[in-house]
């Protein structure tokens, strides 16, 4: 599959004597771009007239995102502060292009809680299309489609997925079961920590927020898995899990049609993703920090047992590119690991066009250079125009 995007003009260019990342091997070469497309991939270390010298400088596709939060610490820096949204839209645009990130699966919940101080509100319908409008109008500097986040423990989701249509660039829908005693939440300590925190609660209101989100769980869960499986059928988008735990809850997203699993939390549950082939995707923060925040399986564990085929940045956009690299040294397999945050999220949504270094693909392309160990952006380039 292959998907429009932007209006930007593209300049014709020539990135030379770098290491190309390819598939499976790094080579010395050349890439020219016409049209905002890779027009020629080559080997060798001449640097024609005109070209960028880079030097021996890694260029690699850009980065394609499929699960971020990152849009919503724009919309809403702090608890009950609501920024303007067309600033804060465009900053999160620049933030991603600066991180190398040249596609992204903007994350909006669906699915909202009307009463409680738990409570949340829709915002998901008018948001995409304010995203919309800017992407039309050629303000977004990289390619943005959406991934819903369907809410199973709420009130109103299936009044919200019944606002989307095939023409929203809907790419995912994400079944998202956050009741109390499992999956991410089966600590319960883990969840006081990370909720009442932010919604000032007392114990008293952590214990009733509890029993809430436990009572719309018994009286919407069948109904609400169920829908919502129906409505990315309707609006053409993957299917993906959310914090599948055991192997019980594998086997139920390969029956519904999971594409990939988001943030498996055991090593069970990632193995019986492998063997019903699905996609397994970790959180890049978690490779970097050498485990998860909320006390699950640790990412690196899940590539050294070869149960790791996607990163997300999850909720740092900067720690795409840095884990790549991470994983790289790890498997001392640098394509490979390259592979996890271009071509393998791209293959998972069916977007044919991106994600690798091959003539005739879109012209989305980082030039890297290295400081030790560590990464760095020296050009961003979405559909041939430069970015960052």
């Amino acid at each position: 599959m292959t998907r429009g995007d932007d209006r930007r003009v593209s300049a014709s260019f020539c990135l030379a004597n770098a290491r190309l990342v390819l598939d499976e091997r790094v080579v010395t070469g050349k890439l020219c771009v016409e049209d905002g497309v890779i027009a020629e991939v080559r080997s060798g270390g001449d640097v024609p007239a005109g070209a960028i010298d880079c030097g021996g400088d890694y260029v690699l596709p850009g980065l394609v995102e499929l699960h971020t939060d990152n849009l919503e610490r724009h919309i809403q820096p702090r608890p009950g502060v609501d920024w303007p949204h067309v600033s804060a839209l465009l900053a999160h645009d620049g933030e991603l292009a600066s991180c190398g990130i040249t596609t992204v699966f903007d994350a909006m919940r669906v699915g909202s809680i009307h009463s409680g101080k738990g409570r949340y509100a829709e915002y998901a319908r008018g948001l995409a299309s304010e995203m919309m409008a800017l992407r039309a109008s050629g303000a977004m500097r990289i390619s943005h489609f959406l991934h819903l986040r369907a809410e199973i423990c709420s009130e109103t989701l299936l009044e919200e997925l019944a606002a989307f249509g095939p023409e929203d660039r809907v790419g995912i829908v994400s079944l998202m079961d956050h009741t109390p005693g499992q999956r991410q939440f089966r600590d319960l300590s883990k969840m006081k920590q990370y909720v009442a925190k932010k919604r000032n609660m007392s114990d008293a209101e952590f214990d009733a927020h509890v029993a809430h989100l436990k009572g719309l769980q018994a009286e919407y869960g069948t109904r609400h898995e169920a829908g919502a499986v129906e409505e990315a059928r309707r609006i053409g988008a993957v299917l993906a899990s959310h914090d599948d735990t055991t192997e019980e809850q594998v086997a139920r997203s390969g029956a519904l049609g999971v594409g990939f699993a988001e943030f498996p939390t055991t090593v069970e549950a990632a193995e019986a993703c492998r063997e019903r082939g699905i996609a397994i995707m970790m959180g890049a923060p978690n490779v970097i920090r050498g485990g998860s925040h909320s006390g699950n399986v640790s990412a690196l564990a899940l590539a050294e047992f070869d149960l790791l085929d996607i990163l997300s940045s999850d909720y740092v956009p900067s720690a795409l590119l840095l884990s790549a690299w991470r994983l790289g040294a790890l498997w001392d397999d640098l394509p490979r690991a390259v592979r996890t945050v271009t071509s393998a999220p791209a293959r998972a949504t069916g977007l044919t066009d991106r994600g690798t270094l091959a003539e005739g693909l879109r012209a989305d392309l980082l030039r890297v250079e290295t400081f030790g160990d560590a990464p760095v952006l020296r050009g961003v380039w979405s559909r041939g125009c430069q970015v960052g």
